[in-house]
């Protein structure tokens, strides 16, 4: 096992906190958090801020991969979350944090089906009349939330788990990520959040980290190379966890940058971040000031851009 590092105590004491809260939560509707971090004066406002989501591949098989040379350009040239860490094992949780702030426990595992009612960043967007779209590639069909039909990963998607989308109009902003994002762009039309989940051959889930790195540069440099994202977006990538023998601080330490003509160029971080860090960034980039779960008093990541 991996030496511990010192967060990881920190990530005891905030898991047992976050299980209440999702208890708490689940009873009550998914309310939320009564205690709120204030945005930082320094947070940077954008129109567009975009989410992709890589796989099970820890920080050192990544960063300096001569397999992945434009994720590691982009690391280069950007901002590179070098303490950033997933929150369990195995996927699903992480991705729950990434988009409720709360991980129940019951959704510890890959094989949950049942409805999260929790906060989550779908209801605050809509509370705050900002528009987002789920584009998940292999998709069978606009607004499905059923189970996997390969390669497409129903678990990949936590979308389909809210009660906010099931059986309600909002199911129609799950759409499949070809050819849908690729003419959104095109047509200055994407979204004010959009949340993007390759399949599972293409973010190195099944397939290669070449594999991954390619379709990155086929379908998200052209949105870094659109004018609308050049003056006001944010991309975030980040993988979901780390591999199954990377413990650290509960989901291993994983490779997250952020790419934004806002950015500071080439820089690292030393902070230390988990996903509910980047759930409140989202939020906080599209002027949300009300944050799900650990979100809300998550370190906030103004330090990678040069100002507000």
């Amino acid at each position: 096992m991996p030496r511990l590092q010192r967060p990881y105590f920190v990530l005891i004491f905030s898991l047992l906190a976050l299980s209440l809260l999702a208890a708490l939560g689940l009873a009550c509707g998914g309310g939320p958090s009564p205690i709120q971090t204030p945005v930082s004066p320094s947070q940077p406002k954008f129109s567009h801020v975009v989410i992709v989501v890589e796989e099970n591949h820890s920080f050192s098989e990544v960063i300096g991969n001569s397999a992945m040379p434009y994720f590691n350009g982009l690391a280069q040239q950007y901002g590179l979350a070098a303490q950033f860490f997933g929150n369990a094992h195995p996927s699903f949780p992480n991705y729950v944090m990434l988009t409720t702030g709360v991980i129940p426990p019951e959704a510890m595992t890959n094989s949950f089906s049942g409805t999260l009612t929790n906060d989550n960043i779908a209801r605050e967007l809509d509370k705050a009349g900002i528009s987002w779209k789920c584009y998940a590639e292999s998709l069978p069909s606009k607004g499905y939330i059923g189970p996997d039909v390969f390669p497409y990963l129903r678990h990949h998607n936590p979308f389909t788990y809210f009660s906010d989308t099931q059986g309600t109009p909002q199911a129609a902003n799950i759409v499949s990520f070809s050819p849908q994002f690729s003419s959104d762009l095109a047509n200055n039309s994407l979204p004010q959040f959009s949340f993007i989940v390759p399949n599972v051959l293409d973010d190195a889930h099944d397939g290669s980290l070449a594999q991954a790195d390619a379709w990155l540069k086929q379908h998200i440099d052209p949105l870094i190379n659109n004018p609308s994202f050049q003056s006001s977006g944010l991309l975030i990538i980040t993988f979901d966890e780390g591999n199954q023998a990377d413990l650290s601080n509960g989901g291993g330490q994983v490779a997250t940058i952020l790419v934004s003509s806002k950015s500071k160029k080439n820089y690292v971080s030393q902070t230390f971040f988990q996903h509910q860090s980047t759930l409140r960034l989202a939020l906080a980039s599209l002027g949300v000031n009300q944050f799900p779960g650990a979100a809300a008093v998550a370190p906030d990541m103004t330090e990678f851009f040069t100002g507000p």
